[in-house]
């Protein structure tokens, strides 16, 4: 490819794609990561310290998803409208930094769930090489292992706009509640959470092992998420599984 710019979370699968970037074309791989309402600080302060890691040039930007509100409407096509436009922003600097190619994680496992901002990804034009070389999520947790990097066993992560149903709008309270919520949980020592957002009722999604360690912290974790607006807080016995928001889709036939 020559030159590429690589849209860059921190998370496992963007992380392996860049560090894999760096090793083939050397000054020709550049990191881009984007701020917005939706993604943590957290998260961004964790990119900017692996892209410094990894020896990268790391361009930072910023995005206003509140401002699209195509995206604040929530609907289930909410992905495509996203990803369109920070997509067709990433090709601006990429332009402009002379990178003919802009790239992301997307990998084999990702088709595997309702996912409108693939669409949006192939009309701009960005391409995927671990979906493009058959990779899942398992081959690259191995090999970003085998490699050194820290995100080998890193939790999945999913912007926190996934977190509200569809049909209710988003807005920036809802999103800093969720983001205070899930920070408490991962501060208690949860490895794996997602805060599902239903109005009152905060649902909360733990791996199945780390249950019990709920029912320990529930006036903890109870006190916190009612000061942080949540009348009520339910744990989800299913458990923590990606793309749950979808299964109402699923059920009313939407999906098919």
């Amino acid at each position: 490819m020559g030159g590429v710019l690589v849209a860059f979370s921190g998370g496992v699968d963007s992380t392996f794609l860049l560090k894999r970037a760096k090793q083939e074309l050397g000054s020709g791989a550049t990191a881009v990561t984007a701020a917005s309402e939706t993604f943590p600080t957290r998260e961004f302060d964790a990119a900017v310290k692996l892209a410094a890691e990894i020896g990268v040039e790391h361009l930072l930007t910023e995005i206003s998803e509140l401002d699209n509100q195509s995206f604040v409407a929530n609907n289930p096509d909410r992905c495509y409208h996203c990803k369109k436009g920070l997509y067709a922003h990433l090709k601006r600097i990429a332009q402009e930094q002379k990178l003919p190619y802009v790239l992301d994680g997307t990998n084999v496992d990702d088709l595997g769930d309702y996912r409108p901002g693939l669409a949006a990804k192939t009309e701009e034009g960005v391409r995927s090489p671990l979906l493009e070389a058959g990779m899942t999520k398992d081959d690259i947790r191995t090999l970003s292992k085998a490699l050194g990097l820290t995100t080998w066993n890193k939790p999945s992560f999913a912007c926190l706009s996934s977190r509200i149903p569809y049909g209710t709008p988003i807005e920036r309270r809802k999103i800093d509640q969720l983001d205070q919520a899930e920070q408490f949980l991962l501060d208690l020592g949860f490895y794996q959470v997602r805060v599902r957002h239903h109005e009152e009722i905060a649902r909360l999604e733990l791996l199945p092992q780390d249950m019990g360690k709920a029912v320990m912290h529930h006036e903890a974790i109870s006190e916190k998420l009612q000061q942080l607006g949540f009348r009520y807080v339910t744990l989800d016995l299913k458990g923590y599984r990606t793309g749950s928001m979808n299964e109402a889709l699923s059920r009313e036939g939407a999906l098919q």
